[in-house]
């Protein structure tokens, strides 16, 4: 009489295979660092500036990331998608500033 169709039946392996791929989306996805390191070229202030200036930072903020690149070497001073990072790291690049991109380590 009637045809049955998959869908009545039970979900079809094209159905499933969406919930895989998202899995290996979420991974490849994962949060990338921009990170900012120390030198011996750039004064602190002008340092606190580019984050302010760049990343919209309040002055406490870019104040405590500047404190982090000069005490500690580097500092994590945003994550994201990639290409955002890339973005970011060409940027401190143009400013001057020695910045490096890495996958998060969440």
């Amino acid at each position: 009489m009637g045809c049955v169709t998959a869908a009545a039946t039970g979900p079809a392996p094209a159905e499933i295979a969406p919930d895989r791929e998202h899995d290996a989306m979420v991974e490849l996805e994962d949060p990338w660092v921009t990170i900012v390191w120390n030198d011996p070229v750039n004064l602190m202030s002008y340092v606190a500036f580019v984050f302010r200036t760049y990343f919209g930072y309040t002055e406490e903020k870019a104040t405590e990331l500047m404190l982090a690149v000069h005490h500690e070497g580097k500092a994590v001073v945003s994550s994201g998608r990639r290409e955002e990072q890339e973005r970011h790291v060409q940027a401190m690049h143009e400013y001057g500033l020695w910045a490096t991109l890495e996958r998060s380590q969440l």
